[in-house]
């Protein structure tokens, strides 16, 4: 066992999640390994959040340079792949990734990082540079939301959908009516 809940096999003497996300890029691979691992680790540090491996493999034609096939990194303890794989397939909103942040100055930080190069969408909803989608959730929203006062949970439920980057201020106020 891992962290608390996450489950995790041996595999050649290391323990392996059971499930690794799994992120097809047209060419972009290790670019957007280092850039998420970027963003991470500069607010919750660089110990579980990393590159953790490049597998290049040599093109055929006499001075090209190795072609990265397959990225992987860590963040925030979590694994992922990220393979070069074509313009096949790209990313759509079906899939994304929530990032549970307990203080305003952790979702404006991913919020605004993310969004460099991509697009925001409402509700905490944006799209990164490479398409994907990621959720930027304060925590205090669940609890909210989930308030036993049907009154005060309507009332943060109206004013989340309003918003874009979801704002802690806003939803306490609207909490407390």
């Amino acid at each position: 066992m891992g962290r608390k809940g996450a489950v995790r096999i041996r595999t050649k003497g290391t323990l392996a999640p059971r499930i690794t996300p799994f992120l097809w890029f047209d060419n972009q691979a290790e670019e957007a390994a280092k850039f998420y691992t970027s963003v991470f680790s500069a607010i919750w540090g660089s110990e579980n959040t990393k590159v953790t491996g490049v597998s290049r493999f040599k093109d055929s034609r006499p001075g090209q340079d190795a072609v990265v096939m397959v990225a992987t990194f860590r963040l925030a303890g979590q694994e992922f792949i990220a393979l070069n794989g074509g313009p096949q397939f790209t990313f759509t909103e079906a899939v994304s990734f929530v990032i549970n942040c307990k203080t305003e100055k952790e979702v404006d930080h991913f919020w605004e990082r993310l969004c460099e190069g991509g697009e925001e969408s409402m509700c905490g909803w944006l799209k990164d540079k490479y398409g994907l989608s990621w959720q930027v959730v304060p925590v205090i929203l669940n609890q909210m939301l989930t308030d036993k006062d049907p009154a005060k949970a309507k009332r943060v439920m109206e004013a989340m959908l309003k918003m874009r980057k979801i704002d802690i201020l806003l939803l306490k106020k609207a909490y407390e009516g």
